[in-house]
Order: C-alpha cells, then sequence, then structure tokens
C-alpha cells in the first residue's frame, strides 16, 4: 500500500453535490472507519446467526470490506446502486442506519424493508440503493434500465453495478453489457472478483479469467485494480466514475479481492484449502490498513481504539434496536402481495 500517485480522495460530493474536503490524514481514519464498520457489523451478524437471532440465508462480506469502502467514497448521494446478496457493508456506507439494517435481517418491521427482505434483499429508495439481488447477475439488467431511464430523462448521475465473478459467467452480463455499450448509458460496472463465485475456482468456471478483459468485446473501457486495498480501490474507481460522467458511456472495473468466510453460513467451505485462505488474511485490508496509518502516523492507538469504541457503540445499539422491533402480525401477512384498487 503506498501513495506514488497524488492523492485526489480527500474530498467527496454529497447528493445536493456539495463538496466535502478532509485533508489526507483525515480522510484516510475515515476509510478505516468505514471498513471497520463493515467487519463489526458483519462479525456481529455471524454470531447473531449462530443464536438463531438472524434467519434465512446470510452471506458475509469479511475480507472484502476495501471494495465497498473505496466504491462509496467516490459515488456521490444521487448516483443509483445496485448490489449483489452480500451487500450489508454496500447499504451501511451508503446512509442506511445500521439499525434499520439490523432490524431487516431480523425481520422486524422497522428494517428497511419491513422485515419483508431480509440479508439479501436490502433496499432503501433514499439512499438510492435498489438492492440486494439475491439471484446470480439478477442486478445487471435492473442498472441498465435505471441508466436508460437517466438518459432518457436528462439526468446526470451515473449508475454502479455491483457483482461478483460468478455473475460473469450468466446471460444477463453480456446483455447488460451489450446494450449499455450499444445506448451509450452511464453504468459503472464493478466485478468483486474473489474467485470463487459460490464454491468453484475461477479456472474451472471461465476460460479467460482476466475478467476486466471481457469488455473489449463491448467496446467497454476496462480495468483491474487490487481489491483488498483500499486506496488503490478508491483511485481506481475516482477514474473509472470520471469516464462514466463526463463521456456518459459505461466502464468496466474489475476488483480482485477474496471472502474469508464461506459462501454463506450454509457452506461447508471445502472447494478451498485452510492454507490459501490463511495466506489471503496476511492482506486482510482492513489490518493492513491499521498497520499503514499507524507506520505513517496517520493515526496513534488512541485514534484507533477511540474508533473501535465508536464502532461498537453504533454495532451494539443496532442490535438493541432490532431486538426492540415488533413483528408484523399475522393478518398483514397477504400485505403488499397483491395490488389494491386506492392503495397509494
Amino acid at each position: 500500500m503506498n501513495r506514488k500517485t497524488k492523492r485526489t480522495s480527500g474530498s467527496k460530493k454529497t447528493g445536493n453535490n456539495k463538496m466535502t474536503v478532509r485533508s489526507e490524514r483525515e480522510h484516510d481514519l475515515h476509510l478505516f472507519k468505514q471498513m471497520w464498520r463493515i467487519r463489526q457489523f458483519e462479525e456481529k451478524a455471524a454470531e447473531l446467526y449462530g443464536k438463531m437471532k438472524i434467519r434465512g440465508f446470510l452471506h458475509l462480506y469479511i475480507g472484502e470490506e476495501a471494495v465497498a469502502t473505496g466504491v462509496t467514497e467516490v459515488l456521490t448521494g444521487d448516483d443509483n446502486m445496485v448490489a449483489t446478496y452480500r451487500e450489508h457493508g454496500y447499504a451501511l456506507l451508503r446512509g442506511i442506519p445500521s439499525g434499520s439494517v439490523m432490524a431487516e435481517m431480523y425481520g422486524k418491521k422497522e428494517g428497511c424493508c419491513l422485515g419483508r427482505g431480509g440479508s439479501m434483499h436490502l433496499f432503501d429508495v433514499n439512499a438510492r440503493l435498489f438492492g440486494g439481488n439475491a439471484i446470480v447477475g439478477g442486478g445487471l439488467p435492473v442498472a441498465v434500465g435505471l441508466a436508460l431511464a437517466d438518459k432518457m430523462q436528462g439526468n446526470d448521475r451515473i449508475t454502479c453495478c455491483i457483482f461478483g465473478d460468478g455473475a460473469v459467467a450468466e446471460g444477463e452480463f453480456h446483455e447488460s453489457m451489450n446494450l449499455a455499450s450499444l445506448w451509450e448509458l452511464p453504468v459503472l460496472f464493478i466485478c468483486e472478483n474473489n474467485l470463487y463465485a459460490m464454491g468453484t475456482a475461477i479456472r474451472f468456471t471461465h476460460a479467460v479469467t482476466d475478467l476486466a478483459s471481457r469488455a473489449v468485446a463491448y467496446n467497454v473501457q476496462s480495468s483491474f485494480v487490487d481489491g483488498m486495498d483500499v486506496i488503490a480501490v478508491e483511485e481506481a474507481v475516482r477514474k473509472a466514475a470520471g469516464v462514466v460522467r463526463k463521456e456518459r458511456v459505461p466502464y468496466f472495473l474489475e476488483c480482485r479481492t477474496y471472502r474469508f468466510r464461506a459462501h454463506s453460513m450454509f457452506d461447508s467451505d471445502r472447494y478451498r484449502s485452510k492454507d490459501e485462505i490463511e495466506e489471503w488474511k496476511k492482506r486482510d485490508p482492513v489490518e493492513t490498513f491499521r498497520e499503514f496509518l499507524l507506520k505513517n502516523k496517520h493515526a496513534d492507538k488512541k485514534d484507533i481504539n477511540k474508533i473501535e469504541k465508536e464502532v461498537s457503540g453504533e454495532i451494539e445499539e443496532a442490535v438493541s434496536f432490532a431486538e426492540s422491533g415488533t413483528w408484523e402480525p399475522i393478518e398483514d401477512l397477504t400485505k403488499y402481495v397483491y395490488s389494491e384498487k386506492g392503495v397509494k
């Protein structure tokens, strides 16, 4: 992790296009806090799943925090985002309150989707997070549709679409890339390549494992980045998003990363060795960035402890909020299933 190039990441546009400016040190502490928030939220979710507080499917993001942090730091609050079912981190960093996310995972009415979506279907129109999508590759055509609507309406926002390496083998990927290119749509396609999709090594599913090179077939600009380095991810996304904003065309960015946990809580994770996982953990994006901050004197132990304490408090409050939430009454079971005349 280094800074050989001039940093431009200390500023961020919000939804109202106001620019917030941070010093390099402040920005780095902010990045660390965002990654730590994701890590601690996910660790708590795993714990609560073991206690059967969270049911159904649960896909953890542990190990990939640098990608979500780098991506969301570049986007404005007005941009669209479409994510996968491994989207808790994106929801948090897009501004959905952690209590609302946790309550949704509990299945409580106070959740961002009234408890009806759960872990895989987080959605919030105010945060412009349009899923959370349980279908592999299912978010790609949604992103194309959002970008087409913005183009037809003359909006200047961009749409960021997150998907995994497994989705690149799906038909939706090829159709969406092709249409985005043909129609010149402002879509930033970001592939989180964690090498295993749901449970099969990429070398067994892709004849060409350099996924960024696939974009050539659709006349789309592309690049790849080390997805374990938050600084590198942020700078790569800033460059890619800049192309999409200025030229109003799609761009494909491959973030090469690794998940430390199994695909889901139901996954026995027998398709890779423990030695391989431990080797990747040496590149833990959170811990290596912590070491970077301390080594370069952008933080001391007091700064780190303060962040950890703040995040710990946030997570505790989120759990308390979910625990005290209310269950939807049984008589509402069919509510929102069928359209009702007069419902607004």
